[in-house]
């Protein structure tokens, strides 16, 4: 007979008991089992690391057998992988679903495939993400979660695209014709013969992924978060924005004073309840003033801060290089703002514009942000090998890379900052008086792309002579 429990004593289960990673789930099974279904030949229920449930087969309304695995994703979180099957008429079906908490804030994640091996990038997509091949403009709504790689979430997309493609040549010729189109420059895609082309996967609940590598260039893999809409947050299930959260007083005809904090009403994106946002208009000597802002939330500690610039768009971009070479120099401000990219070239580092936000901290400040970001997406997965998917080697390439920055951070390596900014609101402090120049520090002014240009809204934007051109439309609608 089993011991009675003591009821002095509780214990403690934390989720990682539940969700481990597929190595761990495997050592569980190998020495009790000859590896059917994922089942231990064991009596004990509480051996079984694969659930089996008899559910309905909605194809043939017999009983089939639905399993279910509580896995982690390494780079991710906690999972659900179900999978049914019925015996009687064949039909299977597998889903994945997020076994986390809603995120915070939502995510959105961009690849540039460039090269056949990308389609190998594994994509988390839930039941609440948004997919879009931008190229095929074709969009993928939310429904159905998936666990796949690139080429088997486009692969499914062709392929649901053929079905019905007889009836609709019959039926509507016009509708036939256009997706016939889309598939056919489908099938080039997967073929590798329409490089490049982005995928997009848009979550507002955050707990979708796109694998990155430590190889991607500036614009090869971004990620970036943002603030849920009210609608959003109603389609997830959370409470609406509380309109009598932002009735505070209007400042519009009051001039902001530098240096003072105002306080105004805000909505956490974490639980929805009413918190305060701190605002700040700080003058930086010799660069321009920078707006501060930092919400904190005392129901569940969310935190956040972010430096907005101000002022007109500037005709050309800049281009700041920093050589960091003392540890005097990692006390060096810097301002790094929404639409700057960040490189490293010593330390292979590149951060894509957005991915940080605004920042004004220092260079080992910044370091140390970027380091424990990209640290906890890679490693961060339940345990301290970053999970049974990471290989040896690309173990150790990922460690090698943190062990150089580590370096930089301690002072132990010289390496070089560049800041690319095409709206030239990014900052440096010099380490020299403001009127010589710094030798460490070299500054280039250069005219935008037309990808940048487009990014920035700037082509469609229209400040002289738009009052002639509202006349004529109207004159042309009468």
């Amino acid at each position: 007979m089993p011991a009675a429990e003591d009821p002095g004593h509780t214990t403690t289960v934390s989720s990682t008991d539940f969700f481990e990673s597929i190595g761990q789930k495997a050592d569980h099974l190998a020495p009790t089992t000859n590896g059917t279904n994922g089942v231990a030949h064991k009596n004990d229920d509480d051996e079984k690391v694969v659930e089996e449930i008899e559910s309905l087969c909605m194809n043939c309304h017999e009983n089939g057998t639905t399993r279910m695995l509580l896995t982690a994703i390494p780079y991710f979180r906690e999972v659900i992988l179900m999978s049914f099957s019925c015996d009687k008429c064949g039909f299977s079906n597998s889903e994945i679903q997020s076994a986390g908490t809603i995120q915070p804030k939502g995510s959105s994640y961009l690849l540039r495939l460039t090269e056949m091996i990308d389609f190998e990038r594994t994509v988390v997509k839930s039941d609440t993400a948004i997919v879009k091949f931008i190229e095929l403009d074709l969009e993928v709504p939310a429904g159905r979660g998936q666990l796949t790689n690139v080429e088997g979430l486009l692969t499914t997309v062709v392929d649901d695209l053929e079905l019905g493609q007889e009836a609709r040549k019959e039926q509507a010729p016009e509708v036939y014709a256009k997706i016939d189109e889309i598939i056919q420059k489908g099938r080039k895609m997967l073929a590798g013969e329409a490089f490049p082309f982005r995928l997009s996967v848009d979550d507002p609940a955050g707990n979708s992924w796109i694998t990155p590598n430590m190889r991607d260039g500036v614009g090869k893999w971004e990620k970036r978060e943002y603030v849920r809409t009210p609608e959003q947050n109603e389609a997830l299930g959370l409470a609406p924005t509380d309109p009598a959260t932002s009735g505070g007083q209007s400042t519009d005809d009051d001039d902001i004073i530098p240096d003072q904090v105002y306080e105004f009403p805000a909505t956490c994106p974490g639980c929805m309840h009413p918190c305060v946002t701190n605002m700040k208009m700080v003058d930086i000597p010799h660069f321009k003033a920078v707006v501060l802002m930092s919400t904190v939330c005392s129901d569940c500690g969310y935190r956040s801060n972010d430096v907005k610039t101000g002022g007109e768009i500037p005709e050309l971009g800049k281009k700041i290089t920093l050589r960091v070479e003392t540890a005097e120099d990692l006390a060096r401000d810097i301002l790094k703002s929404e639409s700057c990219s960040l490189e490293c070239p010593e330390l292979n580092l590149q951060v894509n514009p957005g991915t940080l936000g605004g920042r004004f901290t220092t260079v080992e400040g910044l370091l140390t942000q970027v380091r424990n970001d990209l640290h906890n997406q890679i490693f961060e997965t339940g345990t301290s090998e970053g999970g049974d998917s990471l290989s040896a080697q690309e173990r150790e390439q990922w460690n090698s890379f943190f062990e150089g920055i580590d370096a930089a951070i301690r002072g132990d390596k010289k390496f070089t900052i560049i800041l690319t900014d095409p709206l030239a609101s990014s900052y440096v402090q010099k380490a020299v008086d403001p009127d010589q120049v710094d030798p460490q520090i070299t500054t280039e002014d250069y005219e935008r792309s037309e990808e940048e240009e487009e990014d920035l809204g700037l082509k469609d934007m229209k400040v002289e002579g738009y009052e002639a051109g509202n006349a004529a439309n109207g004159a042309d609608a009468a």
